[in-house]
């Protein structure tokens, strides 16, 4: 039995289990004269816990295990032939796809054949012992459930514990995944200065990432200046901000002061299916729409413009942005209380002037928040930066030329079979670091701001 299908019979012998448990807890109740201590859907979720949690826990540990300890068995078996480490993880691969059903047996040597078939015997084996000791396990587990079950028995407890533990889990995994994206990035990131400068890589005018795979070649010494980087991305973030802030705040005072119940209906879903599209799409767009429509229009007006700009990729971007900052904006300004509206506008105050002066002010910390939240995205954004303004990484502050970005080129380095182990690759994650600090810090920023500034109403 593969292990999805022995976590779905699991979860069948749990659904049984829990109605198993209410028809014997409401059973009870009706025979006894004392009052249900929990409720019970209580007691059902406590027995289903028993009989699905810990042979569920158990069979996803050794879902990871078990591979691991089946090839450090054939690694042990092919050690014994003497041939080279490259050669051993080349005749483990076939091993596992021949087994795997991946590769035909036809295609490979009569050891690999061999290998093979005590490799998918092991495997079998392997899952039928984790198939019997879980069915085991859950009837254990149902066993030690029901005779727990009594009138005054707290199972309502037993549920919360186990939920809170579960939310505790949640959390650390959440956690500790992000631990480890920032050591991966903290660690190959000093792999890569350990080679290449700091004050090189941040103030280097030239980027290059070729580098000489032989001795004998030149050209490729490679130059790992990102100051182009960081001009191209900032170059285009602006762009956007420029389209996307006074067009998504217009739009969000709209909504919330202006438009009635029915506008804002309508009006509201149709701006924030901007944020749905694919940015694909979007690049789309740039390209094929935007990008000739401004160097048509340039041309007609003696300006040159590049097919791919720096404009091109701005403008669409402020467009995808825009239901960022108009939705978060509209929903912080309709928090605001409707009783300073009303005091504003009794004391005489038109309702531009209320806008202004009242509602605008209680609602700052939470649109500086959205702003910098469409900041964070604009400097994360790829697709529609290397279909509309190219990969070229030019030192310019025009935006008629072509730019790149720090995400384009962590694409452009990662792209193919590449080791990781040369200042090409390793590159990625330097520039991926420094894509996280300045993310980072404009999530500081904008707590900052939302504290520092933050209105409390009574």
């Amino acid at each position: 039995m593969t292990t999805t299908s022995l976590l779905i019979c699991l979860a069948a012998l749990a659904f049984l289990s829990y109605a198993y448990s209410l028809r014997k807890i409401r059973q009870l109740a009706v025979q006894s004269p004392q009052k249900l201590h929990s409720l019970p859907r209580f007691h059902g979720a406590y027995t289903a816990s028993w009989v699905f949690g810990l042979p569920a826990l158990f069979t996803v540990i050794w879902y990871f295990v078990a591979p691991a300890i089946l090839n450090i068995q054939l690694l042990e078996a092919l050690n014994t032939t003497g041939l080279e480490p490259g050669e051993i993880d080349l005749l483990m691969s076939q091993v596992v796809s021949v087994a795997n059903g991946d590769l035909s047996p036809n295609f490979v040597s009569e050891q690999v054949r061999s290998l093979s078939v005590k490799y998918a015997d092991s495997n079998a084996t392997s899952q039928m012992l984790i198939t019997i000791v879980a069915i085991i396990g859950a009837f254990i587990g149902f066993s030690i459930a029901i005779r727990r079950l009594a009138i005054r028995f707290t199972a309502r407890h037993s549920v919360e514990r186990l939920a809170r533990a579960l939310m505790i889990s949640a959390s650390a995994i959440a956690i500790l995944t992000t631990l480890g994206i920032v050591l991966s990035l903290v660690f190959e990131t000093i792999q890569f200065f350990r080679t290449v400068p700091v004050l090189d890589f941040l103030t280097g005018t030239q980027w290059s990432p070729q580098i000489a795979l032989r001795a004998d070649q030149i050209g490729s010494s490679g130059a790992f200046g990102a100051i182009p980087l960081f001009t191209g991305t900032l170059l285009i973030t602006v762009l956007a901000m420029f389209v996307a802030v006074p067009v998504g705040l217009y739009a969000a005072i709209f909504l919330s002061e202006y438009a009635s119940p029915r506008v804002r209906s309508v009006a509201k879903p149709a701006l924030e299916v901007l944020a749905g599209v694919p940015t694909v799409v979007y690049g789309f767009f740039a390209a094929i729409v935007v990008a000739p429509f401004l160097r048509d229009t340039g041309a007609s007006v003696g300006l040159v413009l590049s097919s791919e700009s720096a404009l091109a990729a701005g403008v669409v971007m402020g467009v995808m942005i825009i239901p960022f900052i108009s939705s978060l904006s509209d929903d912080v300004m309709n928090a605001v209380p409707q009783s300073l509206r009303d005091g504003a506008l009794a004391l005489g105050a038109t309702k531009s002037e209320t806008i202004k002066q009242v509602i605008l002010p209680a609602a700052f910390p939470g649109i500086v928040s959205a702003v910098l939240l469409a900041v964070s995205r604009a400097i994360g954004e790829t697709m529609i930066v290397v279909m509309a303004a190219g990969v070229a990484a030019n030192l310019t502050a025009n935006p008629f030329e072509s730019v790149t970005t720090i995400t384009v080129q962590i694409v452009m380095l990662l792209v193919g079979d590449q080791e990781f182990d040369s200042p090409k690759t390793l590159a990625a994650f330097a520039l991926g670091m420094l894509l996280f600090l300045v993310t980072l810090g404009l999530n500081v920023i904008a707590l900052y701001v939302s504290r520092r500034y933050r209105e409390k109403y009574d």
